[in-house]
């Protein structure tokens, strides 16, 4: 089984081991790289993670932690899609309706045969074009080809993927592609606690952001014995830490 601590870079990919400035931030670092952590990680609003901030001693404004989330979350999830493997040569591809202020849209997701997101998008159709301009974005976050791709029967996949990636094996089916859509769950599960999405643009970067961070924190517990789980948690949050730039969790004064 791998581990984080045996993760490398993606061929051709650097990574910065600097964490993000925060300059001109009224709070340190431990105390935004936690109430981001508790966000993304449970299915937290922003006036549930100040009130658990304050318990903690620590008083910050729910618009501030909003803020925050929205400033560095993304920087967070890219920080940490720089430090995974490669992805594997086999991905599932898979699109889903959700109601983004009423309105229904679709969110088309990516994950390699071990199930990790390799990108996601909002988009209004799921027509050929919609298709299209998934797959040139998958190709250019990835900076691989796959030699695989799976989908359902939908027929925009296949026209898509003849005009750009035609020497890529395409299989689909009628049946569940699990990967895929095991993957949309806990997106499912935010959108229950967030009761439904606000704006396509604000769906898009919360998704961005929640797809790269959620993960990291969600190994893969049922195949690990409780030590081993421990041990995979103890790194993934030293791994957290080093690209926050945090040392602590905060505590009260």
């Amino acid at each position: 089984m791998e581990l984080f601590s045996d993760w490398s870079c993606w061929e051709g990919a650097s990574v910065d081991n600097a964490p993000p400035s925060y300059k001109g931030h009224r709070y340190p670092v431990e105390v935004i790289a936690h109430c981001v952590w508790l966000h993304f990680r449970f299915p937290l609003s922003f006036r549930e993670v100040e009130e658990l901030m304050l318990e903690r001693g620590v008083m910050v404004s729910h618009e501030t932690i909003r803020r925050r989330c929205a400033k560095c979350g993304q920087s967070y999830a890219n920080d940490l899609h720089r430090r995974r493997s490669r992805p594997g040569d086999k991905w599932h591809l898979d699109e889903v309706f959700i109601r983004v202020n009423g309105e229904r849209k679709y969110l088309w997701r990516a994950v390699d045969a071990d199930g990790t997101v390799l990108d996601i998008l909002v988009q209004n159709q799921r027509d050929t074009a919609a298709a299209r301009r998934f797959f040139r974005r998958l190709l250019k976050k990835a900076c691989s080809v796959p030699r695989v791709v799976v989908t359902d029967k939908l027929r925009s996949y296949s026209a898509a993927h003849r005009e750009v990636m035609p020497s890529v094996e395409h299989r689909s089916h009628k049946g569940p592609n699990n990967r895929a859509e095991n993957s949309h769950q806990p997106t499912r599960q935010r959108e229950r606690a967030m009761k439904g999405f606000r704006s396509v643009g604000g769906t898009q970067r919360f998704l961005s952001a929640f797809s790269g961070i959620s993960p990291h924190f969600r190994p893969r517990r049922h195949l690990m014995t409780a030590v081993h789980y421990r041990v995979e948690m103890t790194i993934r949050f030293a791994i957290w830490d080093q690209i926050t730039g945090a040392t602590a969790p905060p505590t009260a004064a």
